[in-house]
């Protein structure tokens, strides 16, 4: 049997959609028929998930803050981390935080981190993140 040639017919009978949706059965599902209810994903697929998001974060930084990649690595973990976390959308909207971050005041970026709905939102992720700018002062 060739792979291939299932592979094209489960795509054409299941049909792939790339977001959730409810099946005939009501059954969540994504891809192609993948049962999300009964079967979910492995911890692989999920880790491979991951890794095209990071991807997704690290490349909307790069286009948007060229900036960043010269920062300390602590500085780019916690934004890439921001930046997975709200998008960039939501995240460019914290501009008093990446100017202070783009003239490397670490301190005060932490400072408006710590002063947003998202901080009270998140907890200690935002504490965490605010570490990691102010150890960016250090490195």
């Amino acid at each position: 049997m060739l792979k291939t040639d299932l592979v094209r017919d489960l795509v054409r009978d299941e049909g792939m959609r790339l977001k959730p949706y409810t099946d005939t059965v009501g059954k969540v599902t994504i891809g192609v028929g993948r049962n999300l209810d009964d079967v979910g994903i492995s911890e692989t697929e999920a880790l491979d998930m991951l890794d095209a998001d990071i991807d997704r974060s690290i490349e909307d930084l790069e286009r948007n803050l060229p900036w960043l990649f010269e920062r300390p690595e602590p500085v780019q973990r916690a934004l890439v981390n921001m930046c997975f976390n709200l998008g960039w959308p939501r995240l460019s909207g914290f501009r008093n935080m990446l100017a202070a971050l783009e003239a490397g005041d670490y301190d005060r970026a932490a400072a408006e981190a710590l002063d947003s709905r998202w901080a009270r939102q998140v907890g200690a992720r935002a504490e965490r993140i605010a570490a990691l700018f102010r150890e960016g002062a250090v490195a």
